[in-house]
């Protein structure tokens, strides 16, 4: 599946009034590399539109509205518009590289931008890097993409599993100090990296984990890891699951009469996708760590952000379900990726745009919690480092706590 698509915004700016995409950044003269001319700003990804994880195939389809909706309304951004081809991988790493290999030697884009998957942008990283293509905005949370040394030109744009797993560290030593934790995670660097955090987090008290339980994403269900970890005797449950998963596993421990105190990722903790079908019974009582606000949540009814998310996706996308955590997600990752590209002014270098998509400071998304800003630096190519705990309530998740942010020296494995 290819989908080619193109840019324009500005609309958020206007409503919130914080002076968003404000006006290009002054240039002294008009730098061009591969994917980018006067008219023009070509850009690749990879989505797996079909496969074990097609559900996130919907980012790259809200990118592409996205975008849409700045060539028509805007003109572009700087003037140009933004051409951007995306392809299907099937969340498979070998079909991943075939189809960057495509973007970048045949479609020649500028950049690689905001492809989905841990496994599938680590496939990528050395290719890229060695071309000196910037990879920017990967939708993973692998560990091991923040890695300026050996990977300069790759930024990623997803909740750090290092981070949020520590977060719940701090959690679980302040409720169940003597507790016995059982972890369910995806046997890949997406889900080892929470088994590593988790440790990392509990430090002298790692032997807290009393059980561990894997999963591949081509497996039917996790029904006998959940069965074995129960049999551990473990009253704390971390599900570092996808969400097809997650959903399975809360499931079948309320089936089973297993109540420990639950917590599951933020990528498995959407109302629609996961909790609905788990059983919103089944799903009260789950903790989680959120940073980005939660559409259908009564608390943000009245936020200009949220208000003009809702506008955005009545208008260009009404088949799809604005209070769905992953059209959120993917409208925040289009702007930040409207916000890079905006910064680059007329300097549309690859060299240059790494330099605008390492250099972000403090910058706050207006769907993204207040407080839980972007910091992306040479040194640290994490988005952010923050997160609130929530609790599920059987409607909404509810938070609870103030902001937490994890320092940047415990963010390296």
């Amino acid at each position: 599946m290819k989908s080619s698509i193109g840019s324009g915004y500005g609309i958020v700016a206007l409503a919130l009034g914080i002076g968003l995409f404000a006006s290009a950044p002054a240039s002294a003269q008009k730098k061009y590399d591969t994917g980018a001319s006067d008219t023009e700003i070509k850009l690749g990804q990879t989505m797996p539109y079909s496969g074990p994880a097609s559900s996130y195939g919907l980012i790259g389809h809200v990118m592409a509205a996205y975008f849409k909706m700045v060539n028509e309304e805007q003109g572009g951004i700087n003037g140009r518009k933004i051409k951007l081809i995306s392809y299907d991988d099937g969340f498979s790493p070998p079909k991943t590289v075939e189809q960057t290999r495509k973007l970048v030697e045949s479609d020649e884009v500028l950049a690689i931008a905001a492809s989905l998957g841990s496994a599938t942008n680590l496939a990528i990283a050395k290719y890229l890097n060695a071309q000196k293509v910037p990879q920017i905005l990967a939708g993973s949370g692998a560990a091991k993409l923040n890695d300026p040394v050996n990977f300069p030109w790759t930024t990623s744009f997803y909740s750090s599993s290092i981070v949020e797993s520590k977060i719940y560290a701090q959690y679980i030593l302040k409720e169940k100090p003597d507790g016995r934790i059982a972890i369910l995670y995806q046997n890949d660097d997406f889900g080892k990296g929470f088994l590593t955090g988790l440790r990392s987090g509990l430090g002298s008290k790692a032997s807290m984990i009393v059980s561990e339980a894997s999963y591949i994403v081509t497996d039917p269900t996790v029904e006998s890891q959940v069965i074995s970890l129960k049999a551990s005797g473990a009253d704390v449950l971390l599900i570092a699951a996808g969400p097809k998963f997650a959903a399975q596993a809360i499931r079948r421990t309320y089936e089973m009469g297993w109540r420990p105190m639950q917590i599951v990722i933020t990528s498995a903790n959407e109302i629609e996708t996961v909790l609905k079908p788990a059983g919103l019974e089944a799903s009260k009582g789950l903790v989680t760590s959120q940073w980005i606000k939660q559409a259908g949540d009564s608390i943000w009814n009245d936020d200009p952000a949220m208000q003009t998310s809702k506008s955005f996706f009545a208008k260009w996308m009404p088949e799809v379900r604005y209070d769905d955590q992953i059209s959120i997600y993917a409208y925040s990752v289009a702007q930040m990726l409207h916000e890079v590209l905006r910064r680059c002014g007329d300097d549309l270098t690859r060299e240059n745009l790494i330099k605008q998509a390492t250099h972000i400071e403090g910058f706050q998304l207006p769907l993204f919690l207040p407080g839980v800003t972007v910091n992306v630096s040479p040194n640290s190519r994490l988005s952010w480092r923050q997160g609130q705990l929530s609790r599920f309530d059987g409607t909404n998740w509810r938070s609870f706590g103030g902001i937490v942010t994890i320092p940047e020296s415990a963010t390296k494995e």
